[in-house]
């Protein structure tokens, strides 16, 4: 199993060459759910769900390619965010 990881890690960027942009931990992340999610699908016969997670993967990999809106979305929100309203129980 370890030695097809190794082969998807060195053929994805040719074939997902986003994936370029994902720090090795992402890839990791990505290549175990691709895995799980391919397996579900295969059960299911529907690739809907492939399309869906590699989708998702891209957004993120075009959020480590633009370094501005990379630190806008992980630095630590400054100040009091305010109120939070309570929450309601549906009847």
């Amino acid at each position: 199993m370890s030695s097809n990881v190794e082969v998807l890690r060195q053929v994805l960027p040719e074939a997902l060459p986003w994936s370029t942009f994902l720090p090795a931990e992402d890839m990791d992340a990505m290549l175990a759910e691709l895995a799980d999610t391919a397996r579900g699908a295969a059960a299911l016969e529907n690739l809907t769900p492939i399309a869906l997670l590699l989708s998702q993967w891209r957004h993120s990999a075009e959020i480590y390619a633009a370094p501005d809106l990379l630190a806008i979305l992980t630095r630590e929100p400054e100040g009091d965010l305010g109120p939070v309203p309570e929450p309601r129980v549906a009847e």
